[in-house]
């Protein structure tokens, strides 16, 4: 019974997490101080390092899924606590850096923030296969939420059976999230406004 009141107690929590986050997230992402008039230094540096936090978090997926196959479930607790700080670290400089800078546009090599014809045909269909994974990534980023606030709390409460059943699902939608995020990254990071 105590278990069941401990994933009633983080329901109302994780609902209301899983909708703030990407309401504010969308908020912030269309506030930008640079064109608000606000004389703030844009965040540059920020891009490679959170892209290393998406590479490490898919790394730390990996290993906190083979220890638990390998009956290390400490090991395993401690690897998605790291996961978890990782994913917020990223949000956090992902939002840093929208607030601060203008948004790169793929395949503008003039970096004038828009994409001329002659800039569409250069890149071609890499354009369409960038627009994909960047769109999945972001539905895929707001579905992750509650999932893994989810599988968490059923960690914590004990509820393995339930926890295990819904890691199977949670854990390629992350893993997916954290490396998408990478190859977003690399795909746009030519295109960067500096």
């Amino acid at each position: 019974m105590e278990n069941n009141n401990i994933e009633t107690k983080y329901n109302k929590l994780i609902t209301a997490v899983s909708i703030i986050i990407p309401l504010a997230v969308a908020a912030l992402f269309g506030v930008n101080l640079k064109k608000l008039g606000y004389d703030v230094e844009p965040l540059h540096m920020l891009p490679p390092i959170y892209a290393t936090i998406n590479g490490i978090t898919a790394v730390v997926l990996v290993a906190a899924v083979m220890a638990i196959k390998n009956g290390k479930r400490k090991l395993h607790e401690n690897l998605m606590k790291t996961a978890i700080a990782c994913s917020v670290a990223f949000l956090l400089m992902y939002v840093a850096y929208h607030m601060t800078s203008i948004s790169a546009v793929y395949g503008d090599t003039n970096h004038n923030s828009i994409l001329e014809d002659s800039e569409k045909l250069a890149v071609g269909s890499s354009r369409l296969f960038y627009l994909f994974i960047l769109l999945t990534h972001i539905t895929l980023s707001v579905v992750i939420i509650p999932m893994v606030l989810i599988t968490y709390v059923r960690a914590l409460a004990q509820r393995f059976d339930k926890h295990k059943k819904l890691a199977k699902i949670t854990f390629p939608i992350w893993l997916y999230v954290a490396i998408t995020g990478v190859i977003v990254y690399v795909m746009i990071s030519p295109y960067y406004v500096k």
